[in-house]
């Protein structure tokens, strides 16, 4: 890797948030067209700031929030400069910047409902941990995507977007798929009337073995397996 690339990888983060001046900005630009794994990790940090414009009404964060996130961005992006010269560690900055976003964000939602099942203190707790983000793709239901953020200590919680709402005899379901065994699984929950949801999820361990992950509409009561078409799936792999 060289001197360069590291620099670029280092000003991700900020790139992503829209806090380098221009001059910064269009020599990432210029990086991004001509190399994939620069590209893949803007990707990534993308989704992850994009999670919960989907599972939550849109809420305006305080006037001087985006101005404070994208100072500390700036600092961030200077001591990792100065800290590359002793040993590189370009992902630290990237993953807490853009998790300081998801928490303005859950804070400003959190003190604008009362406590309650959801999205509740848990969700609060659950954006502080360390995990992985899965993005599912609307196979049966075009106009619908989800985001399923699972800690990596165990739990987690789904946000989905763009379903119809189903009549009260009916449900969907979430499934986990592992290599050789009956599909498990992780909730049922119902949508609102923007076609929006926020479900807390049980995630089977580990979460590394499984292979597939599908949203189906079953049987209010919830199914034993699924027998409905899949709505929504994710490759937690790729």
């Amino acid at each position: 890797m060289t001197e360069e690339h590291t620099r670029i990888v280092e000003d991700v983060a900020a790139y992503v948030l829209d806090s380098l001046e221009a001059d910064e900005r269009g020599r990432v630009e210029r990086h991004l067209a001509t190399c994939e794994a620069c590209a893949h990790i803007v990707a990534d940090y993308r989704a992850v700031v994009g999670m919960l414009p989907v599972g939550l009404p849109p809420v305006p964060p305080p006037i001087d929030a985006w101005s404070t996130i994208r100072a500390a961005a700036r600092r961030q992006s200077l001591r990792r400069r100065r800290w590359t010269r002793v040993v590189a560690w370009p992902a630290l900055g990237a993953v807490a910047a853009s998790l300081l976003v998801w928490n303005v964000m859950l804070h400003r939602e959190l003190a604008r409902r009362s406590p309650g099942p959801a999205p509740g203190p848990e969700v609060e707790a659950l954006s502080r941990r360390p995990g992985r983000l899965v993005v599912f793709a609307g196979t049966g239901a075009p106009r619908a995507n989800a985001r399923l953020f699972v800690a990596v200590d165990g739990g987690g919680h789904l946000a989905v977007s763009g379903l119809p709402v189903l009549p009260r005899e009916r449900t969907y379901q979430l499934w986990f798929v592992q290599p050789g065994e009956a599909a498990v699984s992780g909730s049922t929950f119902a949508v609102d009337a923007s076609g929006r949801a926020w479900a807390k999820v049980t995630v089977p361990a580990p979460f590394d073995a499984v292979r597939a992950i599908m949203v189906t509409e079953e049987p209010a009561s919830g199914g034993a397996t699924p027998t409905g078409r899949h709505l929504l799936d994710a490759l937690p792999w790729r």
